[in-house]
């Protein structure tokens, strides 16, 4: 009975703060991403919302749904949201974020990249949604760092940050290296992960992957 009284209090915490997680998805737009490659990350994601298993995920507990922001980023200071906190209670949610990030058109943004920037940005968004179960930074990117403040230097608290890195079609030693520096300097928290895609062309479905994976319902143990 033990565990039951533990699954009551978890369960009744959640359902308080009406949010199981927030999910704030971070996108590359720096200099190495041409417009056709922009397209295929917003349309990709957008496609990536829309695979019925992903949809049946963020739909799982209709109680406590998850919270979904999405925003850009490049260099230092120059990030953007497109997607404010949304609540995914329903398709019709779903439908609505996915429509925005189509019709997203792109803005002159600083050509460098500062991972770390990103990650601090991100960590703010997320500090919006403290009352959520759990917390969740996803930061897709197809190059190194190099401005701002060293991502790995950049820690913060009571959040999981999660990557999706982006290599060149073919390129498997390339992506291995870059999945290797996420691996040691961007990622952190508990059960932080790297995902991988193969040249744009792979990033919807990498991004289908990887969403399934984060939505997993959270499962309560006495561990």
């Amino acid at each position: 009975m033990r565990w039951l009284a533990i699954l009551a209090l978890v369960w009744a915490g959640a359902v308080e703060a009406g949010c199981r997680q927030a999910l704030a998805l971070g996108l590359d737009v720096s200099g190495s991403v041409d417009a056709r490659e922009y397209r295929l990350q917003l349309d990709g994601l957008a496609g990536a919302l829309e695979d019925p298993e992903v949809v049946a995920a963020f739909l799982a507990m209709p109680e406590v749904p998850v919270a979904l922001a999405v925003f850009e980023w490049s260099g230092q200071g120059a990030q953007r949201l497109v997607v404010p906190w949304q609540m995914m209670a329903g398709p019709a949610d779903v439908a609505e974020v996915a429509a925005r990030l189509r019709g997203t058109t792109r803005m002159a943004m600083d050509r460098s990249t500062a991972i770390g920037a990103a990650k601090g940005f991100g960590a703010g968004l997320l500090g919006q949604q403290a009352g959520c179960w759990r917390r969740v930074l996803d930061l897709s990117g197809d190059g190194l760092s190099n401005t701002g403040p060293r991502p790995q230097d950049v820690r913060p608290t009571g959040i999981t940050i999660n990557g999706l890195v982006i290599g060149a079609s073919g390129d498997a030693d390339g992506i291995g290296a870059l999945a290797s520096y996420y691996q040691a300097y961007v990622i952190a928290g508990p059960e932080a992960f790297v995902e991988t895609a193969l040249g744009f062309e792979a990033f919807e479905a990498a991004m289908v992957r990887k969403l399934k994976r984060e939505l997993q319902v959270l499962a309560v143990s006495t561990r």
